[in-house]
């Protein structure tokens, strides 16, 4: 293969790059876009760090769980409150499109974020685990690639302290402005200085 033939590549990374060529979900937001390198990352893990119940988390996913939730489900598995219709439909999200599962256990809802990743049905499958070993964590990422869907896993700012297979993980903060994100670590990319999405930042 030649040079020039490598170059091509879609899997490749040259360092002038801020990102790889992977596929992306617009979030909606193009300062959020911006550091993550065009969008959330397609067929992969995100996990969003926060000690709030990631109430500004989930404020970051709406326009594009609107946008996904078109033609595919859109997974809630083992949410800390109950998805509220009223608000989901108006951020753009058909309530008829989510499935809500309430597993009995911690290792029945890794078991069912698994297997709604895997399926290709589910644009997006959201989940807030408890305490989710590696080995599993790999698991769900497999799941995403094969299902060519959105994982989100909310879970506790001291997670950071322990390594993922995840492709994105972003730290929140909330303050008076907006939240306060810090990158820790993107698919492709180095991590970058905390930046702040304001709440009344603009929405594509």
């Amino acid at each position: 293969m030649s040079l020039e033939q490598l170059l091509q590549r879609a899997d490749l990374w040259r360092g002038g790059e801020r990102s790889p060529r992977h596929p992306v979900v617009a979030s909606g937001r193009p300062q959020l876009d911006l550091q993550l390198g065009g969008g959330w990352p397609r067929g992969a893990l995100t996990e969003l760090l926060s000690d709030h119940h990631a109430i500004g988390a989930l404020g970051l996913l709406l326009p594009a769980l609107a946008a996904l939730g078109r033609d595919r489900w859109l997974a809630w598995i083992a949410p800390p409150h109950i998805p509220y219709a009223p608000a989901l439909a108006a951020a753009g999200i058909d309530p008829a499109r989510i499935i809500w599962v309430r597993p009995r256990t911690p290792e029945e809802g890794l078991w069912a974020v698994e297997q709604a990743l895997r399926s290709g049905s589910c644009g997006a499958v959201l989940h807030w685990p408890q305490a989710p070993g590696a080995q599993r964590l790999r698991r769900l990422q497999l799941a995403a690639e094969q299902g060519d869907s959105l994982g989100f896993l909310f879970r506790p700012r001291r997670a950071a302290h322990h390594p993922s297979p995840a492709a994105l993980r972003l730290e929140l903060y909330p303050t008076a402005q907006g939240t306060e994100l810090h990158l820790l670590k993107r698919r492709g990319g180095w991590a970058t200085a905390p930046f702040t999405l304001h709440d009344g930042d603009a929405v594509a």
